[in-house]
């Protein structure tokens, strides 16, 4: 099977490269005479305008779409976002609306995966900021945060896309996906810092008020967000092939081995 990925270079593209080539798909450089098109490119930082989103997420999805259905692709596997589901911003709603886009192409089988924060070797934003203060010894105020947040690892994203490539039953499915069960911002503090081998430093502040001093950066530390990934699980029998702790781990390690 002949695959095309858009946003190859990324960091999750980064990842699905070799994951493809060492499951055995060839992988093409454009999506002239490919079977299958995964769609990852995308613009996701909060400093770009509603325009330029609805342009590049939305506009740039459906355009891949139309390319790969003309170079007769028969599948496009399109890489959502957890923030979809109930979309409060511009990008979860560029998002839901390059999906619903998706919907009335005809002709394509268009699969839908909606994963919530990826992490992995390579990330970068607030994971990444989160493992530097962690490595550094910083203290950090979540020690009082009782929320819940799914993660995915990216190799199990991966496999996940994988499946979503072969099986039959997905076409015209969306499917939520992450590692499991969730965790809390204070558990993923403490598991990171095993994995780095620097215990996290963790005091107490009202998550009110530090929703107060850092706006959406802090809502993502102190609030929920729990996906129900069952569908994917029931429907194409998939289950992640890294643990949470095994995905920790292979992104300390990284981290680690960058830093030195």
């Amino acid at each position: 099977m002949r695959i095309h990925v858009t946003g190859a270079r990324g960091f999750i593209g980064s990842h699905l490269g070799p994951a493809l080539a060492a499951a055995g798909y060839e992988l093409c450089a454009l999506p002239e005479d490919c079977d299958a098109v995964v769609h990852l490119a995308n613009i996701a930082h909060t400093r770009a305008s509603p325009a330029e989103l609805h342009r590049v997420n939305v506009e740039g999805t459906v355009a891949q779409a139309k390319q790969a259905l003309a170079s007769r692709a028969r599948r496009f596997v399109f890489l959502s976002s957890i923030k979809a589901a109930q979309p409060d911003d511009p990008y979860g709603r560029a998002k839901l609306a390059a999906e619903q886009a998706l919907a009335g192409i005809s002709g394509l089988e268009v699969v839908v995966l909606r994963p919530p924060l990826v992490y992995g070797p390579g990330v970068k934003a607030n994971f990444r900021a989160l493992m530097n203060a962690i490595s550094r010894g910083w203290p950090l105020p979540f020690a009082g945060i009782e929320n819940q947040r799914s993660l995915v690892y990216v190799g199990n994203l991966c496999d996940a896309i994988m499946y979503c490539l072969q099986a039959a039953q997905a076409v015209g499915r969306v499917y939520p996906v992450s590692d499991g069960a969730p965790v809390s911002t204070p558990e993923l503090c403490r598991a990171l810092g095993a994995a780095l081998g620097r215990p996290a430093r963790l005091f107490s502040l009202p998550p009110a008020l530090l929703e107060l001093v850092g706006g959406d950066r802090a809502n993502r530390l102190t609030r929920s967000l729990e996906v129900d990934d069952s569908a994917i699980r029931r429907e194409l029998g998939w289950t992640p092939p890294f643990s949470f702790e095994q995905g920790l781990r292979a992104t300390a390690d990284w981290y680690l081995a960058q830093a030195r």
